[in-house]
């Protein structure tokens, strides 16, 4: 039994493909919410971490060999001894076909929240990133946020952030051997959204906006990133899950595309 080229390599591309998408926005701006967890009294320290490994060779012929190799890595952690926490989130993820470095991203996130029981307090944060995917090496942050529960219920929760930061930035430009060095200080801001529709729909939704002025084209750089999260319980372990993930940068520091996006849709299973 023969198979054509194009039947043997569809199996490569669905794995590519669901490999890359989860992180088509995460490189800009870290979404801290899906990252908090949520503190057990008993414990001071919480932690979670996940890891995968993927090797894949699915060739189409001896002299045209396609193998794979790639990696990931998540850690998260909270340290609250009293009043205030302690945040740290690392996230590595590594994609070689053949010989060549397809996806390498990788981001280092320490934060420390302040009264962070309150329902208003401050946090204070630093951040490194890179993306050789999108051409960013490095990103570095420093900045700071209040953050304010203006509903809290059993329901709906509605959380507005708002806080500046500094940005150091080195990006490749795509075409041409120049690499551009910019570092601007930003208006960074978001606005948090959980609601419970009924007993069957929860609705998660995070809204970032950043912005700064470049003094060198005279104007302000806008940076919009979203992520949209909606879940459908259909038996007590059984749930159907959609999320969306949007970033926008209306004047990028090379030629990127300007619009990324990632939808997903699939069941959950909780036990």
């Amino acid at each position: 039994m023969q198979f054509s080229t194009k039947t043997t390599l569809v199996p490569f591309l669905i794995l590519i493909v669901s490999s890359l998408l989860p992180h088509f926005t995460d490189a800009q701006i870290l979404n801290i919410e899906r990252y908090r967890l949520q503190r057990d009294s008993t414990k001071n320290f919480i932690a979670k971490a996940t890891g995968g490994l993927n090797i894949y060779n699915r060739s189409a012929s001896a002299e045209s060999p396609v193998n794979l190799f790639g990696y990931n890595w998540d850690f998260n952690s909270m340290y609250q001894p009293g009043k205030h926490a302690f945040v740290f989130v690392s996230k590595f993820d590594y994609l070689k076909i053949n010989d060549s470095d397809f996806l390498n991203f990788g981001l280092l996130h320490g934060r420390v929240v302040f009264n962070r029981d309150r329902k208003s307090h401050l946090e204070a944060y630093t951040q490194y990133s890179f993306d050789n995917f999108r051409g960013l090496a490095p990103r570095w942050i420093v900045g700071g946020s209040w953050r304010q529960k203006v509903i809290n219920s059993t329901k709906s929760t509605l959380i507005v952030g708002i806080g500046a930061l500094k940005e150091w930035e080195t990006w490749e430009n795509p075409l041409e051997e120049e690499f551009v060095r910019v570092s601007f200080i930003k208006s960074a801001n978001y606005l948090s959204l959980r609601q419970s529709i009924n007993d069957f729909v929860d609705l998660n939704t995070v809204i970032y906006f950043q912005t700064g002025y470049d003094s060198d084209i005279r104007t302000l750089r806008n940076r919009l990133s979203g992520n949209i999260n909606l879940n459908t319980k259909i038996t007590d372990i059984l749930s159907f899950t959609n999320s969306f993930e949007f970033s926008y940068e209306d004047k990028p520091i090379v030629p990127i595309t300007p619009f990324i996006f990632a939808f997903r849709t699939g069941i959950s299973l909780d036990f």
